[in-house]
């Protein structure tokens, strides 16, 4: 099967944190398990430690290509259909990164491997 990381999921992987669910853990773990990973998950990333929000991963944003190739994930790049979509849904959602994620998993027909209930408002299939 075939899954999209939402960022924190991603972020709580590279560090082991215990606030990665055991069935989300499972999942991204499962070699028969295809994992995509958004380069929208890039772009909050680079935001997020340029603000000086983002700690615990060091040379995050540096390293990310090498992350993603160590786990074995694919990189999901943004299409002109991802981005249509992000800016056309309905939901009263402000998070660009969040839209995007949203976007990606129903065009791609992926669940999300997210703990933010905020993806309830987009409709789309989310796990964790």
């Amino acid at each position: 099967m075939t899954f999209l990381l939402d960022t924190h999921a991603l972020l709580w992987w590279f560090t082991d944190d215990p606030r990665l669910s055991s069935g989300a853990r499972l999942r991204i773990a499962d070699s028969a398990n295809e994992i995509l990973v958004s380069a929208a998950c890039a772009w909050e990333i680079a935001t997020k430690q340029r603000l000086g929000k983002l700690e615990g991963v060091p040379g995050a944003t540096r390293r990310f290509a090498e992350l993603l190739a160590a786990d074995g994930f694919l990189p999901l790049s943004i299409n002109h259909a991802h981005a249509l979509r992000a800016g056309s849904f309905a939901a009263d959602h402000r998070d660009p990164f969040d839209r995007m994620l949203a976007a990606q998993s129903e065009i791609e027909e992926v669940p999300l491997v997210t703990c933010d209930p905020a993806f309830g408002d987009f409709g789309i299939e989310t796990v964790w």
